[in-house]
């Protein structure tokens, strides 16, 4: 047998990260828990009956180029009616335990299975692969094929709706539960616990995260309140905040002004990225609006890594749709949180250490990945980013609405906030709109405690970085503390912290 002494440090790392994963796995799998989550199969923010309709759309994953494809779609409905009913059965099995959703869930979903049935037969997603067939199939599979999807959709997939529509109205409603919160349902504050300990990878309470929340958003208050006073805005916070929203000299000018800008970005973090990191990525890190198709539906930015043979680049893609509704103040730290040094310097690196094994180079948690590019746009302070006060106060914005998600998500679902108490706090401490805020706690109410990871990962890595350079003085060296939190993967991050005690005692 080969003992965990002998093992090489790339090889000691690699245990760790397994076990951790797989000890989490196991908790949540255990009988216990899963008894709090499967009697809840789906919810307004995730589940087969929202994510497959655009799946099977013809403009989703699902491929359609031949009439094999076709075909397995139609049996792909079939399955996809299976799971429908089989929802309401695990629904049922919820109530009879006491273990139940919101009631404010079951209404959206209640709405949400409308809206596909008000669809009516011919404008229904699911009969877009057949409104879009490709060329070079013959006339005959064309007829056969739409006559099958609207056989489908009108004789199984709609009464499935129904069915489902009306468990969750007539029977399920009745019985769900007021609270929004865990701790309003059965089991509900153990599970949040778990869950905690799960996305932040931490041994961390919801009452330790709530009170770093409340730090946190008073810390930043009083940075904006700096940026404020230094623009000699005269008038209260969120008077500021509406300035910023409305005056048109923040808004982008053109299409091709704002993509002008990500470019000047990119040049500026290119000149002294060097001085923070010792290794770059070999992947080439391109800068591109969303294509015209897909930008209405998309996030201000998002990254899309490149290959790992660094051959075709990572792409940092900024939304330049309805440039009216947006501002320009955030683009400097979108920048650096999606493209470098934050997403395309973390998963880029990963992915092209051959020294990994692929669960390292391509795993991955969002307390590290996402708190690491949170991390990155603190950067831009050391490359002199943020000498425009408007882009500070862009940065804060941002860092207010992660810090905010730490009160909001264990307000909700440890202390009984309510919704309209968790949108009025976010409005208060923001320049979030109501329709922006809403949709936030809405998120948190749906998928307990990931929101909190964000921040969590972005500030352990940020003690990390303070425990290194008071340990080591003179003799910290940033570049190689990048270094060491980037070149072995998406870490737990009580792994990662073990590794950079390590790496301390070593550097000593």
């Amino acid at each position: 047998s080969i003992t965990y002494k002998a093992l090489s440090a790339t090889d000691k790392l690699a245990y760790d990260v397994f076990k951790k994963n797989q000890e989490d796995a196991i908790k949540g799998f255990s009988k216990e828990l899963m008894a709090l989550t499967v009697v809840r199969p789906l919810n307004h923010f995730s589940g087969l009956h929202t994510f497959y309709p655009t799946f099977a759309s013809g403009k989703g994953a699902a491929p359609f180029k031949t009439v094999e494809d076709y075909e397995n779609n139609l049996k792909r409905h079939k399955e996809f009616v299976v799971m429908l009913d089989r929802s309401i059965e695990r629904f049922r099995q919820g109530m009879s335990t006491g273990v139940v959703e919101t009631k404010m869930t079951i209404r959206n979903v209640i709405e949400q299975l409308d809206t596909q049935l008000n669809q009516g037969l011919e404008k229904s997603t699911f009969m877009g692969p057949v409104q879009n067939f490709p060329d070079g199939m013959s006339d005959a599979d064309k007829s056969r094929l739409t006559a099958e999807y609207k056989k489908a959709v009108s004789e199984e997939i709609f009464p499935a709706y129904k069915r489902l529509r009306d468990f969750l109205k007539e029977d399920y409603l009745w019985v769900a539960r007021d609270g929004v919160g865990l701790s309003y349902m059965k089991g509900g504050k153990k599970l949040y616990r778990y869950m905690i300990e799960s996305t932040t990878t931490l041994p961390l309470t919801p009452e330790e995260i709530h009170e770093t929340g409340l730090k946190e958003v008073a810390r930043i208050r009083g940075d904006m309140e700096k940026v404020k006073k230094e623009v000699g805005f005269k008038g209260t916070l969120a008077e500021f905040f509406n300035h910023l929203r409305t005056d048109p000299k923040f808004k982008p000018k053109s299409r091709e002004w704002l993509t002008q800008g990500y470019y000047d970005l990119g040049k500026q973090v290119d000149k002294k990225i060097d001085r923070l990191f010792k290794r770059l990525p070999k992947s080439k890190l391109e800068i591109r609006p969303y294509e015209p198709f897909r930008e209405k539906f998309e996030a201000g930015g998002s990254y899309q890594s490149g290959s790992p043979d660094g051959k075709r680049p990572g792409v940092f893609y900024f939304n330049a749709y309805d440039l009216p509704s947006r501002t320009t103040p955030g683009m400097t730290t979108l920048y650096l949180h999606e493209g470098a040094p934050g997403h395309h310097f973390q998963i880029s690196l990963a992915q092209e250490n051959e020294a990994l094994p692929a669960f390292m180079r391509f795993g991955g948690n969002t307390a590290y990945v996402e708190g690491w590019a949170l991390y990155g746009e603190k950067l831009g302070f050391e490359m002199d980013m943020f000498g425009d006060p408007y882009q500070r106060q862009g940065h804060y914005d941002d860092e207010m609405l992660r810090a905010m998600r730490l009160v909001v998500d264990t307000g909700i679902h440890s202390k009984g906030w309510t919704r309209e108490k968790s949108i009025q706090y976010m409005l208060d401490n923001s320049a979030m709109g109501k329709t922006d805020a809403t949709a936030e706690v809405e998120r948190y109410i749906a998928i307990p405690s990931q929101a909190v990871a964000y921040k969590i990962g972005a500030l352990t890595i940020q003690r990390l970085r303070d425990k290194s350079e008071k340990a080591l003085g003179e003799k910290f060296d940033i570049r190689e503390f990048h270094d060491q939190v980037l070149n072995t993967g998406a870490l737990p991050l009580a792994v990662l912290e073990k590794k950079i005690d390590d790496w301390i005692a070593v550097q000593k």
